[in-house]
């Protein structure tokens, strides 16, 4: 039995534009929610609530988002704008999800173990990708991928992150050929190997 989602309750809200300040100084943080086939709708969640599930839950830590008296829906966190010196967050925006649909969504790249040409040598790891992009069901998103760097052994050494490749489906069994006689498949063995010698 999978745990159980967390849930962030919100209220709708009026308030907009400059008069949102109003509710920062309440202890709320103004947001929206919008996805696929819900209407875009500004609400507000409890600053402190928020900052726990971003602070206990990964980036794409799928939760159960109750408004008012509505049903709760499944919603992740789409984007979050922070004040440029506190760093604390001025708006959230939720992203209303369905469970049966795929998305697409940014997963943070984490390294584990020590790279022998860091360690030993002196190296510096550099990384070029910090994200890599993931298509899935929503309750199945990674937070994180975790690559072990500790077969970087000089400072040559790399670790590539591939595109996924589509292999063609193999040919039904109508079309496939028939296959050798007994006979013939031990004569067809015979002189690979001899070829072969």
């Amino acid at each position: 039995m999978s745990p159980a989602r967390p849930t962030l309750v919100a209220t709708p809200r009026d308030l907009v534009g400059k008069k949102v300040q109003r509710l920062r100084r309440e202890g709320r943080l103004p947001g929206v929610v919008y996805g696929h086939g819900v209407p875009s709708n500004p609400l507000s969640v409890d600053a402190h609530e928020f900052e726990l599930l971003r602070k206990h839950a990964g980036p794409n830590t799928l939760f159960d988002l109750k408004v008012g008296d509505e049903k709760p829906l499944p919603a992740l966190v789409h984007g979050v704008q922070v004040h440029p010196v506190t760093h604390r967050p001025l708006h959230v925006d939720l992203l209303a999800v369905r469970m049966t649909e795929e998305m697409t969504v940014d997963v943070p790249v984490v390294t584990v173990g020590v790279a022998p040409a860091v360690d030993r040598d002196g190296g510096t790891l550099n990384h070029q990708l910090e994200t890599v992009r993931v298509r899935a069901l929503p309750d199945h998103l990674p937070q994180s991928i975790e690559i072990s760097v500790e077969r970087l052994e000089t400072f040559d050494d790399v670790i590539r992150v591939l595109a996924p490749r589509v292999e063609a489906e193999p040919a039904a069994e109508a079309e496939a050929p028939a296959a050798p006689a007994a006979g013939e498949a031990a004569q067809g063995t015979a002189q690979g190997t001899a070829e072969e010698s």
